[in-house]
Protein backbone atom coordinates (compact mmCIF):
# COMPACT_ATOMS: atom_id res chain seq x y z
CA UNK A 1 0.00 0.00 0.00
CA UNK A 2 2.95 2.49 0.98
CA UNK A 3 4.66 1.43 -1.96
CA UNK A 4 1.70 2.23 -4.62
CA UNK A 5 1.34 5.52 -2.39
CA UNK A 6 5.43 6.25 -3.51
CA UNK A 7 5.01 5.62 -6.78
CA UNK A 8 2.27 7.73 -7.37
CA UNK A 9 3.57 11.06 -5.92
CA UNK A 10 7.13 10.52 -7.60
CA UNK A 11 5.60 10.10 -10.53
CA UNK A 12 3.41 13.61 -10.35
CA UNK A 13 7.08 14.75 -8.63
CA UNK A 14 8.26 14.38 -12.84
CA UNK A 15 6.12 16.53 -14.07
CA UNK A 16 6.60 19.30 -11.52
CA UNK A 17 9.99 18.97 -12.33
CA UNK A 18 9.31 19.34 -16.15
CA UNK A 19 7.44 22.80 -15.76
CA UNK A 20 10.19 23.78 -13.37
CA UNK A 21 12.40 23.58 -16.03
CA UNK A 22 10.64 26.02 -18.01
CA UNK A 23 9.83 28.25 -14.89
CA UNK A 24 13.72 28.74 -15.10
CA UNK A 25 13.91 29.27 -18.28
CA UNK A 26 11.97 32.02 -18.42
CA UNK A 27 13.48 33.42 -14.90
CA UNK A 28 17.11 32.92 -16.76
CA UNK A 29 15.52 34.73 -20.13
CA UNK A 30 16.50 31.63 -22.29
CA UNK A 31 13.41 31.54 -23.71
CA UNK A 32 11.02 34.33 -24.17
CA UNK A 33 7.66 35.02 -26.08
CA UNK A 34 9.50 33.73 -29.83
CA UNK A 35 10.39 30.92 -28.52
CA UNK A 36 6.76 30.32 -26.91
CA UNK A 37 5.50 31.22 -30.37
CA UNK A 38 8.12 28.32 -31.83
CA UNK A 39 7.00 25.77 -29.45
CA UNK A 40 3.41 26.10 -29.36
CA UNK A 41 3.19 25.76 -33.38
CA UNK A 42 5.90 22.81 -33.52
CA UNK A 43 3.53 20.87 -30.66
CA UNK A 44 0.32 20.89 -32.51
CA UNK A 45 1.04 20.48 -35.93
CA UNK A 46 4.55 18.05 -35.65
CA UNK A 47 4.40 16.60 -32.54
CA UNK A 48 1.03 15.85 -31.59
CA UNK A 49 0.56 14.35 -34.91
CA UNK A 50 4.30 11.71 -34.41
CA UNK A 51 2.95 11.40 -31.25
CA UNK A 52 -0.36 10.02 -32.23
CA UNK A 53 0.98 7.83 -34.94
CA UNK A 54 3.58 6.38 -32.67
CA UNK A 55 1.10 5.50 -30.04
CA UNK A 56 -1.20 4.05 -32.00
CA UNK A 57 0.24 1.98 -34.37
CA UNK A 58 3.17 0.84 -31.87
CA UNK A 59 0.21 -0.63 -29.18
CA UNK A 60 -2.41 -1.40 -31.29
CA UNK A 61 -3.20 -4.07 -33.85
CA UNK A 62 -6.27 -4.86 -36.28
CA UNK A 63 -7.04 -7.77 -33.51
CA UNK A 64 -7.11 -5.83 -30.58
CA UNK A 65 -8.67 -2.93 -32.02
CA UNK A 66 -11.54 -5.20 -32.50
CA UNK A 67 -11.50 -7.08 -29.16
CA UNK A 68 -11.13 -4.06 -27.24
CA UNK A 69 -14.42 -2.15 -28.78
CA UNK A 70 -16.45 -2.50 -25.61
CA UNK A 71 -13.57 -0.97 -23.93
CA UNK A 72 -13.40 1.70 -26.57
CA UNK A 73 -17.42 2.14 -25.73
CA UNK A 74 -16.86 2.49 -21.64
CA UNK A 75 -14.10 4.96 -21.94
CA UNK A 76 -16.12 6.76 -25.07
CA UNK A 77 -19.47 7.53 -22.94
CA UNK A 78 -17.30 8.15 -20.21
CA UNK A 79 -15.62 10.86 -21.95
CA UNK A 80 -18.81 12.25 -23.63
CA UNK A 81 -21.28 12.27 -20.59
CA UNK A 82 -17.88 14.18 -18.37
CA UNK A 83 -18.07 16.73 -21.49
CA UNK A 84 -21.70 16.97 -21.28
CA UNK A 85 -21.85 17.87 -17.52
CA UNK A 86 -18.99 20.07 -18.10
CA UNK A 87 -20.28 22.02 -21.11
CA UNK A 88 -23.40 22.61 -18.25
CA UNK A 89 -21.15 23.88 -15.61
CA UNK A 90 -19.75 26.49 -17.78
CA UNK A 91 -23.24 27.75 -18.84
CA UNK A 92 -24.42 27.75 -15.62
CA UNK A 93 -20.71 29.71 -14.52
CA UNK A 94 -21.66 32.56 -16.79
CA UNK A 95 -17.79 32.14 -18.07
CA UNK A 96 -16.58 35.02 -20.43
CA UNK A 97 -15.69 33.72 -23.87
CA UNK A 98 -11.95 33.74 -23.86
CA UNK A 99 -12.47 31.11 -20.85
CA UNK A 100 -15.21 29.14 -21.52
CA UNK A 101 -14.03 26.57 -23.87
CA UNK A 102 -10.71 26.54 -21.97
CA UNK A 103 -12.85 25.96 -18.93
CA UNK A 104 -14.70 22.60 -20.46
CA UNK A 105 -11.42 21.27 -22.39
CA UNK A 106 -9.67 21.26 -18.63
CA UNK A 107 -12.40 20.18 -16.78
CA UNK A 108 -13.72 17.69 -19.24
CA UNK A 109 -10.45 15.70 -20.96
CA UNK A 110 -7.53 14.35 -18.82
CA UNK A 111 -3.82 14.26 -20.02
CA UNK A 112 -4.17 10.58 -20.53
CA UNK A 113 -0.92 9.75 -23.02
CA UNK A 114 1.84 12.81 -22.43
CA UNK A 115 1.25 12.35 -18.53
CA UNK A 116 -0.83 8.92 -18.33
CA UNK A 117 1.48 6.54 -19.91
CA UNK A 118 4.37 7.33 -17.47
CA UNK A 119 1.88 7.47 -14.51
CA UNK A 120 0.05 4.74 -15.33
CA UNK A 121 2.98 2.39 -16.03
CA UNK A 122 4.83 3.43 -12.79
CA UNK A 123 1.92 2.18 -10.90
CA UNK A 124 0.77 -0.42 -12.90
CA UNK A 125 3.91 -1.62 -14.68
CA UNK A 126 4.25 -2.24 -18.67
CA UNK A 127 1.57 -4.79 -18.57
CA UNK A 128 -0.85 -1.54 -18.18
CA UNK A 129 -0.19 -0.22 -21.62
CA UNK A 130 -2.46 -1.49 -24.05
CA UNK A 131 -5.31 -0.49 -21.59
CA UNK A 132 -3.78 2.49 -21.62
CA UNK A 133 -4.31 3.21 -25.48
CA UNK A 134 -7.54 1.91 -25.61
CA UNK A 135 -8.39 4.69 -23.23
CA UNK A 136 -6.44 7.10 -25.15
CA UNK A 137 -8.12 6.05 -28.48
CA UNK A 138 -11.35 6.80 -27.36
CA UNK A 139 -9.69 10.08 -25.42
CA UNK A 140 -8.22 11.18 -28.24
CA UNK A 141 -11.03 11.00 -30.90
CA UNK A 142 -12.32 13.57 -28.45
CA UNK A 143 -9.41 15.35 -27.50
CA UNK A 144 -7.92 16.17 -30.35
CA UNK A 145 -11.58 17.46 -32.12
CA UNK A 146 -13.66 19.17 -29.26
CA UNK A 147 -10.74 20.90 -27.80
CA UNK A 148 -9.39 22.46 -31.18
CA UNK A 149 -12.63 23.70 -31.20
CA UNK A 150 -13.42 24.60 -27.85
CA UNK A 151 -10.16 27.11 -27.36
CA UNK A 152 -10.36 27.96 -30.51
CA UNK A 153 -13.95 29.75 -30.22
CA UNK A 154 -12.92 31.02 -27.01
CA UNK A 155 -9.94 32.51 -28.76
CA UNK A 156 -9.42 36.02 -29.91
CA UNK A 157 -9.15 34.85 -33.65
CA UNK A 158 -12.32 33.01 -33.32
CA UNK A 159 -14.81 33.13 -35.96
CA UNK A 160 -18.53 32.28 -36.13
CA UNK A 161 -18.81 29.16 -38.94
CA UNK A 162 -22.00 27.09 -40.04
CA UNK A 163 -21.52 23.07 -39.58
CA UNK A 164 -19.70 23.10 -42.82
CA UNK A 165 -17.21 25.07 -42.10
CA UNK A 166 -16.75 23.91 -38.48
CA UNK A 167 -16.26 20.14 -40.17
CA UNK A 168 -13.81 21.86 -42.57
CA UNK A 169 -12.02 23.33 -40.01
CA UNK A 170 -11.68 20.46 -37.69
CA UNK A 171 -10.87 17.80 -40.20
CA UNK A 172 -7.96 19.65 -41.63
CA UNK A 173 -6.13 19.68 -38.19
CA UNK A 174 -2.88 18.16 -38.44
CA UNK A 175 -3.62 15.81 -35.17
CA UNK A 176 -7.11 14.99 -36.14
CA UNK A 177 -5.93 14.00 -40.18
CA UNK A 178 -3.17 12.04 -37.99
CA UNK A 179 -5.97 10.25 -35.78
CA UNK A 180 -8.24 9.54 -38.71
CA UNK A 181 -5.26 7.85 -40.78
CA UNK A 182 -3.93 6.02 -37.77
CA UNK A 183 -7.36 4.03 -37.07
CA UNK A 184 -7.77 3.44 -40.74
CA UNK A 185 -4.23 1.77 -41.27
CA UNK A 186 -5.08 -0.50 -37.92
CA UNK A 187 -8.64 -1.98 -39.67
CA UNK A 188 -6.77 -2.48 -43.56
CA UNK A 189 -3.24 -3.67 -40.82
CA UNK A 190 -1.39 -1.33 -42.97
CA UNK A 191 1.98 0.31 -41.58
CA UNK A 192 4.23 2.79 -42.71
CA UNK A 193 8.31 2.12 -43.26
CA UNK A 194 10.40 1.51 -40.69
CA UNK A 195 12.32 4.62 -41.20
CA UNK A 196 8.93 6.98 -40.83
CA UNK A 197 8.19 5.28 -37.72
CA UNK A 198 11.82 5.75 -36.16
CA UNK A 199 11.46 9.44 -37.12
CA UNK A 200 8.08 9.90 -35.84
CA UNK A 201 9.15 8.18 -32.63
CA UNK A 202 12.17 10.42 -31.96
CA UNK A 203 9.76 13.43 -32.43
CA UNK A 204 6.81 11.93 -29.94
CA UNK A 205 9.07 12.03 -27.26
CA UNK A 206 9.40 15.46 -27.37
CA UNK A 207 5.38 15.94 -26.96
CA UNK A 208 5.50 15.74 -22.93
CA UNK A 209 8.56 18.20 -22.21
CA UNK A 210 7.65 20.59 -24.24
CA UNK A 211 4.23 20.94 -23.37
CA UNK A 212 5.15 20.86 -19.76
CA UNK A 213 8.44 23.37 -20.25
CA UNK A 214 5.42 26.07 -22.08
CA UNK A 215 3.31 25.21 -19.14
CA UNK A 216 5.96 26.22 -16.99
CA UNK A 217 7.12 29.19 -19.02
CA UNK A 218 3.29 30.65 -18.78
CA UNK A 219 3.61 29.86 -14.64
CA UNK A 220 6.78 32.48 -15.01
CA UNK A 221 5.14 34.78 -17.22
CA UNK A 222 1.87 34.74 -14.88
CA UNK A 223 4.34 35.11 -11.66
CA UNK A 224 3.13 32.46 -8.57
CA UNK A 225 2.43 35.56 -6.74
CA UNK A 226 -0.65 34.80 -8.37
CA UNK A 227 -1.19 31.48 -7.43
CA UNK A 228 -2.13 33.43 -4.00
CA UNK A 229 -5.68 32.68 -2.65
CA UNK A 230 -6.57 36.58 -2.98
CA UNK A 231 -5.64 36.18 -7.50
CA UNK A 232 -7.14 32.57 -7.63
CA UNK A 233 -10.71 33.92 -6.45
CA UNK A 234 -10.41 36.28 -9.40
CA UNK A 235 -10.40 33.11 -12.21
CA UNK A 236 -13.97 32.11 -11.73
CA UNK A 237 -14.62 28.43 -12.14
CA UNK A 238 -11.17 26.76 -11.10
CA UNK A 239 -12.49 25.45 -7.99
CA UNK A 240 -15.35 23.30 -9.87
CA UNK A 241 -13.14 22.94 -12.79
CA UNK A 242 -10.49 20.69 -9.79
CA UNK A 243 -13.73 19.17 -9.08
CA UNK A 244 -14.77 17.93 -12.31
CA UNK A 245 -10.89 17.06 -13.48
CA UNK A 246 -10.29 14.65 -9.99
CA UNK A 247 -13.22 13.45 -8.49
CA UNK A 248 -16.35 13.59 -11.05
CA UNK A 249 -14.63 12.19 -14.09
CA UNK A 250 -13.35 9.16 -12.01
CA UNK A 251 -16.52 8.35 -10.64
CA UNK A 252 -18.44 8.70 -13.80
CA UNK A 253 -15.29 6.36 -15.31
CA UNK A 254 -15.80 4.11 -12.38
CA UNK A 255 -19.68 3.88 -13.33
CA UNK A 256 -19.40 3.53 -17.11
CA UNK A 257 -16.42 0.94 -16.33
CA UNK A 258 -19.30 -0.85 -14.27
CA UNK A 259 -22.14 -1.03 -16.28
CA UNK A 260 -20.13 -1.98 -19.44
CA UNK A 261 -18.70 -5.07 -17.13
CA UNK A 262 -14.74 -3.89 -17.15
CA UNK A 263 -12.93 -5.13 -14.54
CA UNK A 264 -9.59 -5.82 -12.96
CA UNK A 265 -6.28 -4.52 -14.27
CA UNK A 266 -8.42 -2.45 -17.40
CA UNK A 267 -10.71 -1.22 -14.88
CA UNK A 268 -7.86 0.62 -12.56
CA UNK A 269 -6.16 1.70 -15.87
CA UNK A 270 -9.31 3.39 -17.08
CA UNK A 271 -10.37 4.99 -13.45
CA UNK A 272 -6.47 6.19 -13.33
CA UNK A 273 -6.46 7.89 -16.88
CA UNK A 274 -9.71 9.66 -16.19
CA UNK A 275 -8.55 11.12 -13.08
CA UNK A 276 -5.61 12.96 -14.31
CA UNK A 277 -4.51 16.73 -14.78
CA UNK A 278 -5.24 18.56 -17.05
CA UNK A 279 -4.16 18.12 -20.87
CA UNK A 280 -1.23 19.95 -21.22
CA UNK A 281 -2.26 20.73 -24.91
CA UNK A 282 -5.07 22.98 -23.75
CA UNK A 283 -2.44 25.68 -22.46
CA UNK A 284 -0.76 25.10 -25.40
CA UNK A 285 -3.61 25.98 -27.82
CA UNK A 286 -4.93 28.90 -25.95
CA UNK A 287 -1.73 30.42 -26.37
CA UNK A 288 -2.26 29.66 -30.19
CA UNK A 289 -5.28 31.07 -30.69
CA UNK A 290 -5.52 33.76 -28.39
CA UNK A 291 -7.77 32.74 -25.58
CA UNK A 292 -6.91 32.96 -21.95
CA UNK A 293 -3.50 31.09 -21.56
CA UNK A 294 -3.03 31.96 -18.02
CA UNK A 295 -6.39 31.05 -16.86
CA UNK A 296 -5.22 27.34 -18.42
CA UNK A 297 -1.60 27.61 -16.92
CA UNK A 298 -3.09 28.21 -13.27
CA UNK A 299 -5.91 25.04 -14.05
CA UNK A 300 -3.05 22.89 -15.01
CA UNK A 301 -0.73 23.92 -12.53
CA UNK A 302 -3.23 23.86 -9.81
CA UNK A 303 -4.66 20.37 -11.59
CA UNK A 304 -1.06 18.96 -11.11
CA UNK A 305 -0.49 20.28 -7.55
CA UNK A 306 -4.13 18.72 -6.43
CA UNK A 307 -3.16 15.21 -8.40
CA UNK A 308 -0.25 15.08 -6.19
CA UNK A 309 -2.63 14.17 -3.20
CA UNK A 310 -5.40 12.45 -5.48
CA UNK A 311 -3.54 9.92 -7.54
CA UNK A 312 -2.06 8.23 -4.28
CA UNK A 313 -5.42 8.55 -2.42
CA UNK A 314 -7.10 7.03 -5.56
CA UNK A 315 -4.96 3.97 -5.44
CA UNK A 316 -5.31 3.52 -1.75
CA UNK A 317 -8.97 3.33 -2.32
CA UNK A 318 -8.95 0.71 -5.47
CA UNK A 319 -6.64 -1.25 -2.94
Amino acid sequence: MLGEFLNAVSAVVVLLMLMAVGYIMGRLGWMTKAEKGFISKFIVNIAVPCNCITGLLNNLDHDSLLQAGLMVASAMVGVAVTLALCLLLAKLLRLPQERWGVFVAMAAFSNTLFIGLPVSTQLFGDVCVPYVMIYYLANTIFTQSVILMLVERSGTASHSRGIKGFLKDVFTKPPILTVIASVLMLIVGFRPPEVFMSFAKYISGSVSPLALIYCGFIIYELGLSNLRPSQLRQMKGLPTMLAARLVISPLICAGMCRLFGITGLAYQVFVVESALPVVSQVTVMAGDFGADDKYAATGATLSTLACFITIPVLMVLMG
